[in-house]
């Protein structure tokens, strides 16, 4: 039995309780010498305890308890040293209901966990603050018109409809967005893939910020445009969130193109948007794709980049930041042409 390339410490004793085999991970954590913990009683080789000084040995009892019982769930423990630690262990019987003639221990640092259980808390918090903020508008306009109805103009009370109305559709992006984090962090965006235009995406999505902004955007496109496969609406919701970021943070879109471009031999489209501002500090360029990342004023939910990195690599493709030649931030995005098998000739 052999776990020295297991990431987690290993420990394996024996039916008297005496330890068997110990990994290097164990070994490293205990900064046990050599081949010292070999032999040892499991009580010894483990002086975990809980927060209220229980020793594990003595609480999870491995060898007396329910004969059926196969495993021990995980759980934490503290070391000596004050460090927490996530301990589970099977039990490994001579036959169904008989006697413990092993005992594998598994042990792994729990500041990992803790890290994630931090960043899963930190998103809550930050998700509820940006949920009440459109909330608290609609609760107190609608509250005063119903209280005081009779006491505003019809044109003061269609602007508070317009606010409520506008903090109502803030409220339903940032929940769509929410949702889509959701599905990226559990890995269960969906795709409904088809064959794509990326020109035509981009030029609708072109048109539509033009009709509200009255600027004209042109777009430069590569002849015999390679077909990708992928899903329309998701690519147009990447689209559509880098041009308003050039817009609302790059001081105006400047540029954008799609050219043919192969990646280690996959043939791919890829998309270039450039902005008119200062550009993006390198240190800053990976921490723009975090979520909840926000910077300067008038910053969204912080969910946009999150989210348009998320659906680029379930379609199989990269994005990065880069400094453009003349000025300004200039966004890669390539795809992979995604062809289902059967459909070539």
């Amino acid at each position: 039995m052999d776990f020295d390339d297991h990431p987690d410490g290993v420990l394996v004793a024996g039916a008297d309780g005496t330890v068997e085999y110990v990994n290097q991970r164990v070994a490293q954590m205990a900064k046990a010498v050599g081949d010292e913990m070999i032999g040892m009683h499991l009580a010894d080789a483990m002086p975990f305890d809980d927060l209220n000084g229980n020793a594990w040995y003595d609480v999870v009892r491995p060898y007396d308890g329910l004969a059926i019982r196969k495993r021990v769930a995980e759980s934490s423990w503290w070391s000596p040293r004050g460090s927490e630690y996530l301990v589970t262990a099977a039990l490994i019987r001579d036959r169904p209901a008989g006697k413990v003639q092993k005992v594998v221990v598994s042990v792994r640092n729990a500041r990992i966990r803790n890290q994630r259980d931090r960043e899963r808390s930190d998103m809550v918090a930050t998700a509820a603050h940006e949920l009440r903020s459109p909330l608290t508008g609609i609760k107190g306009f609608t509250s005063t018109l119903l209280t005081k109805w009779d006491k505003f103009t019809d044109d003061q009370r269609r602007l508070m409809l317009e606010t409520v109305d506008a903090d109502a559709d803030r409220l339903t992006r940032l929940i769509s967005e929410l949702l889509d984090a959701a599905r990226i962090d559990a890995g269960r965006l969906t795709l409904r893939q088809g064959p794509v235009r990326v020109d035509e995406v981009v030029e609708r999505v072109l048109r539509n910020v033009s009709a509200a902004s009255g600027q004209e955007y042109p777009i430069e496109t590569a002849p015999d445009l390679e077909l990708i496969w992928g899903d329309a609406d998701r690519i147009s919701q990447v689209i559509t969130n880098l041009v308003e970021n050039a817009n609302r943070h790059g001081l105006s879109l400047r540029r954008v193109a799609v050219t043919n471009v192969a990646h280690a031999g996959v043939a791919g489209v890829e998309l270039l948007i450039q902005d008119n501002g200062p550009g993006i500090p390198i240190e800053a360029r990976q921490r723009v794709f975090s979520r909840f990342w926000r910077s300067g004023p008038g910053a969204g939910s912080g969910l946009g980049m999150y989210i348009v990195r998320g659906i680029v690599e379930q379609h199989g493709g990269t994005i990065a930041i880069d400094d453009a030649a003349d000025v300004g931030a200039l966004i890669r995005v390539w795809l992979p042409v995604n062809e289902p098998e059967g459909m070539t000739d």
